[in-house]
């Protein structure tokens, strides 16, 4: 899993774009009152405030230990707990589970499904976005370009965000006892807020890529990366990320 020590204001005051493209995720799960729904990635608490807005009993799971203290800042009405993905549990099972911008994160993908399914009623539903096959390319072909040039080699294998296709996440599902009801696969290039460039970007979404290396060098290399991505990351002195988006819906048999 990429490790990243979030900046929980940073994150909502200059990249909310990634929870606010997460209310159509919501549309989604289309969730009921009283219904029991688990949100996985819960992160500062946005999407999981919508979901029970809808009527729903929600809780909030993260693994960050600020985003959760935010969370519980801004909805104390809702339950938050730090947890992790690949190992969490409830004694109470869920009619939905839903995760929006988190999946990406944690190449132990299996063990993801597997808490998943284990906590989800029969019948009960997943529905899901993150990063898919090819997202971010260009930005990851730069970054490890750069860290390979400067004698980093070490901090490529940190490079390990988890971008499956369709046909991918759709098997693993199946092979845990879910039905895909609904999958796509789409470009979404997110333009950053004015003022913000790629720096912006990588010091918020890929800190721990540039562990242990001196701040000067660091400093440096973020340039070189700017310098590398302006050609095809920004259009008319706006930055943007190439985003491709997988977007699924399971139901557990």
């Amino acid at each position: 899993m990429v490790k990243n020590d979030w900046d929980s204001k940073l994150y909502t005051d200059k990249h909310a774009y990634v929870f606010k493209f997460g209310e159509d995720v919501v549309k989604l799960l289309d969730p009921r009152p009283g219904e029991l729904i688990l949100d996985l990635g819960s992160g500062t608490g946005y999407l999981t405030n919508l979901i029970a807005d809808a009527g729903a009993v929600v809780i909030g799971i993260d693994n960050s230990s600020e985003m959760v203290e935010q969370a519980k800042q801004k909805y104390p009405e809702l339950d938050f707990y730090k947890l992790d993905a690949t190992d969490f549990n409830f004694k109470e099972k869920f009619n939905a589970v839903f995760s929006n911008a988190v999946l990406h994160w944690i190449s132990e993908s299996e063990k993801v499904v597997n808490c998943v399914a284990g906590c989800l009623k029969k019948g009960g539903r997943f529905v899901a976005e993150f990063g898919g096959k090819n997202n971010i390319t260009l930005i990851v072909n730069s970054l490890k370009k750069v860290l390979l040039s400067n004698g980093y080699s070490e901090n490529i294998k940190r490079i390990n965000w988890y971008f499956p296709s369709v046909g991918e996440y759709s098997s693993l599902l199946e092979k845990y006892g879910f039905r895909v009801t609904f999958a796509s696969h789409f470009d979404r290039d997110t333009f950053l807020d004015e003022g913000l460039d790629i720096i912006d970007w990588l010091e918020m979404f890929a800190k721990s890529f540039f562990m242990g290396i001196d701040p000067g060098k660091r400093n440096e290399m973020l340039k070189l990366i700017k310098a590398d991505l302006i050609a095809t990351n920004c259009k008319d002195g706006k930055w943007f990320m190439d985003y491709k988006r997988l977007r699924i819906a399971a139901v557990k048999e």
